[in-house]
């Protein structure tokens, strides 16, 4: 991801700063009916990645951390408990000590994001099954949380056979569904980089596998179908995918939906996502779920971020009753 320089004492710092400092923690939710949006509200925990890499905040604390920031739900990240995932037994630990904690917080558990177990899109079949058999062990998890999904990734395959890739996860993604079906779980795909953030072709890949509990999980930013160089996320994007028409045609098959965030202006706006247009297409779409908050960027702390993306959340919400 594209890193910006932290610098302080802005605005939308300053009116984050304000909530953090009188220890905003109730539920958004509980003011007044009228109050309310169309949406809930959860936290994705890639908002707090810094953090936790860093280790000021224990992956385990992320629910309690969660509340105090004033969050009723969560979306836990796999790559966070990639070492108790090693071992059968850790990872049940983990799982329980989540649950756990999820519970005395009160917090609802929403989903999982799933990354680096394997390529559901593979060419190959046997990579691919590999990859659905990897999976497995967190459509278990989800399910002992109580989450609503898992989300997963499309990579693998030739990127410049559109239609071989379409095939390929058409297949992948109907074996793992066919498997969370007998935990009554979604598996939910993000647009996420390569093929998978050409829209028209994830849309075709939904209609393909035509499974009541597979679906999407649009994101507000991440519509990069080419880097230079073919590189990773910090490489410029050559080839960007309009995000409004993306959203657009991927939320009739939503079942979550990711609101990123990078900067703010003075006026607490995104500066790179017309949040207005954004919530008017999702609110077109009826649907009601969950709204994950994915703050990514690096002038404002993690914590300022999260917040102002909130904040930003709930004012636009307003504005389209």
């Amino acid at each position: 991801m594209n890193r910006r320089l932290f610098i302080k004492n802005t605005a939308t710092a300053g009116f984050a700063l304000h909530f953090l400092g009188s220890k905003f923690i109730p539920d958004i939710f509980s003011v007044d009916d009228t109050s309310k949006p169309f949406f809930k509200l959860s936290l994705a925990q890639w908002s707090l990645h810094d953090a936790i890499f860093s280790g000021r905040l224990d992956a385990l604390d992320f629910p309690k951390k969660a509340k105090q920031l004033g969050f009723g739900a969560v979306e836990y990240v796999s790559q966070f408990y990639n070492k108790q995932a090693e071992d059968a037994t850790a990872f049940k630990k983990l799982i329980g000590e989540l649950k756990t904690q999820s519970n005395s917080e009160g917090v609802r558990n929403v989903l999982i994001m799933v990354d680096g177990e394997g390529a559901l899109a593979a060419a190959d079949e046997i990579e691919r099954n590999h990859a659905v058999a990897n999976h497995r062990k967190w459509v278990d998890a989800a399910a002992t949380l109580g989450c609503h999904s898992i989300r997963v990734n499309l990579y693998g395959g030739p990127e410049h056979d559109t239609a071989a890739w379409k095939t390929a996860s058409a297949d992948g993604l109907t074996k793992l569904c066919t498997y969370a079906a007998t935990q009554k779980l979604n598996v939910i795909v993000e647009n996420h980089g390569g093929l998978s953030s050409n829209a028209a072709l994830l849309s075709d890949v939904m209609q393909l596998v035509n499974l009541k509990n597979c679906g999407t999980l649009p994101d507000f930013g991440n519509f990069c179908i080419q880097r230079q160089d073919n590189g990773t996320s910090s490489n410029a994007c050559i080839n960007e995918y309009d995000r409004y028409k993306g959203v657009t045609e991927m939320m009739p098959f939503a079942k979550g939906v990711s609101a990123k965030s990078y900067d703010f202006d003075s006026t607490g706006n995104e500066t790179t996502i017309d949040y207005l247009r954004m919530l008017k297409i999702v609110k077109s779409s009826g649907y009601t779920g969950h709204i994950g908050i994915e703050y990514e960027g690096q002038r404002l702390g993690e914590e300022e971020g999260i917040i102002a993306t909130r904040e930003l959340l709930m004012r636009v919400a307003k504005e389209i009753k």
